[in-house]
């Protein structure tokens, strides 16, 4: 099997695939697509009615080797995303032990969200982009695999309060930055896509939305702490990111 997936393949074959797997896509194809249209996000909901969005699915990310998946999934992405559709995405479902279920709380999720972001790290073989600063204080800072840009963002099962960060098994997507080309605050299309999320976002959650969501490019602006929400209205007061030293093995040998 390949290590990226679309919707037609998964609609096809999905029986063939372990029950976990089976569930984790059916919650996602049932959520962003349902009658009501109601998720806010409306370039992901088009990207998955458009095909558009690109699927993984990786192993216990408390593992090493969860993290080597995703970086393959993340290389083999980055050679294909610009074919897929303008609004595309990679969607990494995640393998969530009963055990964590049971005992993670939010908090748990965040350390290890950028446990798994850092370990990433130790995978990638290319240089960091020399326009995105390496910095994360930075207002023009994203992360970055293989050279490419991308805006991450998790959604996990003990996010309550934020309906749209709810998700029953922990979930990662990687949207890369290309795809803001035209969904900016530089743009009408973009200024009225953004006014209509947000309107979706609070009539979804039923919350005032993040302080955190604002735009990429902003000087008060941290992307950072955009990938992983809390419940509340918190943030850390510093970025955990940190990119590791590389080391090449298992995928990459």
């Amino acid at each position: 099997m390949d290590v990226l997936l679309d919707k037609e393949w998964l609609d096809e074959h999905l029986e063939s695939l372990p029950l976990w797997k089976q569930e984790a896509y059916q919650s996602f194809s049932s959520t962003i697509a349902d009658d009501e249209n109601t998720y806010p996000c409306v370039p992901g909901r088009q990207g998955f009615l458009m095909n558009n969005l690109r699927f993984s699915f990786i192993g216990d990310p408390r593992d090493i080797h969860a993290a080597e998946e995703l970086a393959h999934a993340l290389k083999e992405y980055g050679k294909i995303s610009r074919d897929t559709g303008k609004y595309a995405s990679l969607v990494v479902f995640v393998e969530t032990p009963d055990e964590m279920l049971a005992s993670y709380h939010v908090e748990n999720y965040r350390d290890l969200f950028w446990d798994v972001l850092n370990h990433v790290t130790t995978f990638d073989q290319t240089e960091w982009p020399e326009d995105i600063p390496t910095d994360p204080s930075d207002h023009k800072w994203e992360f970055c695999f293989d050279g490419e840009p991308y805006f991450a963002f998790c959604a996990t099962p003990a996010h309550e309060i934020r309906r749209s960060r709810y998700f029953p098994g922990m979930l990662l997507a990687f949207q890369p930055r290309w795809v803001f080309n035209e969904i900016n605050d530089s743009t009408v299309f973009g200024r009225k896509m953004k006014k209509l999320i947000r309107k979706r976002l609070v009539e979804y959650d039923g919350i005032p939305g993040h302080p955190d969501l604002k735009w990429y490019g902003q000087t008060d602006n941290h992307e950072w702490k955009q990938y992983f929400l809390s419940d509340d209205d918190s943030s850390p007061s510093k970025c955990p990111f940190t990119r590791m030293k590389n080391k090449f093995s298992g995928f990459f040998k």
